[in-house]
This record gives C-alpha cells, sequence and structure tokens, in this order.
C-alpha cells in the first residue's frame, strides 16, 4: 500500500510506524472473512480492511469526520484479523494510531464523551470502583437489566495461603476483577501453594493500563504502566520468576509494555525485561504439568466448555494450552464453533457499543452451549462477566476448576 503522510505525522515515531503498517498491507481481504463486525453489519468500512483505508485517509491529511470516528469506534480489537493476515499486518497497532489522531479532531457528542470519561477514571482506580461494586451489589435486585448484566453476585475469595515458599512469582491483581471476581485471584495462589511457588501481589500494582489507552487517554495508560514497573521492579530484582496473568487483557497489555514504552528512555530497558517475564496462566502451568497429573489425573469428571478469549488467541497467540490442561487432568472439555470470533466484551466495548455486543454475546453463548456444558470456562474477566450476563449456566475461570479439584483431593 502506497502512503503519503500528511506533515503532522510525517518522520514522528507514530507515523514511522504507522506508514511500515500501512506498506505491509496487500488488500487481499482475508482479514474481512473473520471479522465479527463485517459478519453483523456487512459493511466494508466496519471491518479491518476498510478500517485501514479510513485510518490511511486520516493520516495523509484528508477530512476526519463523526462517521470515521463511528467506524473506529465499531472495532472490537478483537485482532482476529491479525490471526488471519498472510502479510504480518499489526493491525491492533495501527488502530491505537488512528483512533488517537481522530480523537484529537473530532468533538464527541457530550453523552459519550461523560460516558468515557468515567470508564478511564473509575474503571481503574479500585479505591473508587470497588466501593462502587459493593454498593452495586447491594442493591443489585433493584437494578435494570444493563446494570445488573455489569453488577455479578457477591461471592467470596476463600483463604488466601500464607505458605512460604522458596519459588516466587508475581501476581497481577489488576483493576475490576478483586471486586468483581475476588476468587479468581485467590484461587491462583491456592493452585501455585501446592506447586510449591509462592504469588506476591505488590500493593502499588494496578490496572495494566489498557483501559485509558484503549480509550484514547493514551499518556494516562503509559502512567498506568510506569507506575506497575516500579511496583514490581524491586522484585524482580531479588529474583521473582514470572509475573503472572490470570486476565488475558492484561497478559496481552503488559506484554506490550517494552513495545509501548520503547521511546521512554527512563522504562524502555525495564519495559522489555518485564514484557519477558509476563507469562499467562496457560503458559506456566504446564511446567507442572507432572504434578498436577499426580494430584488430579482423571479426577475431574465434568463436561465443559471453554471460550478462549481474543486476548489469548489472538492478541497473545496462545491456542491449545488451557485445553490441553484441563484434558490433562480428566475434564471433558469442548472448544464451540466459531471459538475463533469474539464474545462481545472487548474490554469497555460491551458500554460503548451495547448493541452490537450483545449480538455477539448470544451468538457466542448459542454455540457454547450446543454441547450441554455442565459450565462454561473462559481466561478474561471481561468475558466471563459478559457471558454470564446471558445465561444461568455457571461461568468460571478456568483455574477455579482445578482449584476446586485440588481442595477436594
Amino acid at each position: 500500500m502506497q502512503t503519503n503522510l500528511a506533515d503532522f505525522i510525517k518522520n514522528t515515531a507514530q507515523g514511522d510506524e504507522a506508514e511500515a503498517i500501512l506498506r505491509s498491507c496487500v488488500h487481499c481481504g482475508f482479514c474481512t472473512a473473520t471479522c465479527p463486525t463485517y459478519q453483523l453489519l456487512g459493511d466494508e468500512l466496519d471491518g479491518p480492511r476498510g478500517r485501514i483505508y479510513l485510518i490511511k485517509q486520516v493520516l495523509e491529511g484528508h477530512e476526519v469526520t463523526r462517521k470515521t470516528q463511528l467506524h473506529l469506534d465499531r472495532c472490537l480489537s478483537c485482532r482476529n484479523c491479525e490471526s488471519t493476515c498472510p502479510s504480518g499486518v499489526q493491525y491492533g497497532r495501527l488502530l491505537d494510531i488512528g483512533r488517537s489522531v481522530v480523537e484529537s479532531q473530532v468533538m464527541r457528542p457530550l453523552g459519550q464523551r461523560i460516558v468515557r470519561t468515567l470508564l478511564k477514571e473509575t474503571l481503574p482506580r479500585k479505591w473508587l470502583f470497588s466501593p462502587a461494586m459493593k454498593m452495586g451489589q447491594l442493591v443489585r435486585p433493584l437494578l435494570p437489566q444493563f446494570l445488573k448484566n455489569k453488577v455479578p453476585p457477591k461471592t467470596t475469595a476463600g483463604v488466601w495461603p500464607r505458605t512460604q515458599h522458596a519459588r516466587t512469582m508475581l501476581l497481577l491483581d489488576g483493576c475490576v476483577q478483586p471486586a468483581m471476581a475476588p476468587n479468581i485471584n485467590a484461587a491462583t495462589a491456592r493452585v501455585f501453594d501446592a506447586l510449591g511457588v509462592q504469588l506476591l501481589i505488590p500493593p502499588k500494582a494496578g490496572c495494566c493500563g489498557a483501559i485509558r489507552y484503549h480509550l484514547n487517554d493514551q499518556a494516562g495508560g503509559l502512567d498506568d504502566m510506569r507506575r506497575n514497573i516500579d511496583a514490581w521492579w524491586p522484585l524482580v530484582e531479588a529474583g521473582a520468576e514470572a509475573i503472572v496473568m490470570t486476565a488475558s487483557g492484561c497478559g496481552a497489555t503488559v506484554k506490550e509494555y517494552g513495545h509501548l514504552l520503547a521511546h521512554d528512555a527512563d522504562y524502555a530497558t525495564k519495559a522489555q525485561k518485564i514484557a519477558a517475564l509476563t507469562l499467562d496462566l496457560a503458559e506456566i502451568l504446564p511446567r507442572f504439568e507432572a504434578e498436577l497429573l499426580q494430584k488430579l489425573a482423571g479426577k475431574i469428571e465434568r463436561r465443559v466448555a471453554y471460550h478462549p478469549p481474543c486476548t489469548l488467541q489472538h492478541g497473545q497467540q496462545i491456542r491449545g494450552k488451557v485445553e490441553g490442561i484441563l484434558r490433562a487432568v480428566g475434564v471433558d472439555v469442548q472448544l464451540c464453533a466459531d471459538s475463533h470470533l469474539c464474545c462481545g466484551s472487548a474490554g469497555t466495548y460491551s458500554v460503548t457499543q451495547p448493541a452490537l455486543s450483545y449480538q455477539l454475546r448470544d451468538n457466542k453463548l448459542s454455540n457454547l452451549q450446543a454441547s450441554s456444558p455442565e459450565m462454561i470456562v473462559s481466561a478474561n474477566i471481561g468475558c466471563l462477566t459478559h457471558l454470564q450476563s446471558g445465561t444461568t449456566t455457571p461461568v468460571l475461570h478456568w483455574i477455579e476448576l482445578i482449584d476446586q479439584a485440588l481442595r477436594a483431593a
């Protein structure tokens, strides 16, 4: 793809990156076939190839309109197109650049500005979000359905292990997960404790930065990333083996720290190290397969449907590992039809684009429930909450299933 960038972005870091990505696109359209929003809307501009053309026009100085912004907003950032693309187009990075430029040139309607400000200022701050979630759970029966969908019933975390182990790893507690599903991290800590590893949570670490960054507050997102690096660094220097991710959305973002902070002289080297140490649960537990098999082989006789989050299978390119772990310990785990497609959660997408989001959710649930599972499991807090809002079938993080079995054993 030939490019002629406008002066405002030519020869800048963003411009150079965007130009390289644009030039790698060969217009083949393979991406269109696997784009969830194109499948729903049938509009070329609501598929990756069309959005790439829109971003190219924006970066070349053409008029930017609210319509341009709408087509970019409708993208889920699921990155399914990246898994499909034969040319290796880094569409997700190009989308971030395009959205930030459009945001600076197009005034959003007041309602959207209010909603997006509330999301980016409230969700990343646990001291604001956790009390708000507790209040919502107290009055949940009185809430309208669209709010109930965002407020899961209160659950408890159970006991956090206190055993000291020689082997230590760090755990990202995250921003919304501790309030919405506190058992996920506690279950992870119990599983690792049973395997002889102590998980540590530095108190000053928080949101991975994805929420602000993908709502076009990129400076705020980068600040969140720097804060996490500062919180983790002393423990990394003390010998922590890895940084464990229980939410695949966070993992996809933290693995990008090295790229996102590459031009920050104070953080570039540390960010590269942090990214290299970051591992999803599905990458770490296979290291302990022998111990898990000894404790659990054949002991979890459950029929389970597994939804692989986009941030795991497309963002991190991790496929087959969760299913492999579950099958090894006796779970009858099924992937549904169109398992590569997004469930519609996509970070804050279910709030900013509810109609498309819930249509994708219902399509996904129809496929997941076709095998009549006892439960649905996934690997990201957003997917779990979104899917549970549309079904009475229990939806859990897959590590919770491992934890239940270890405690029963």
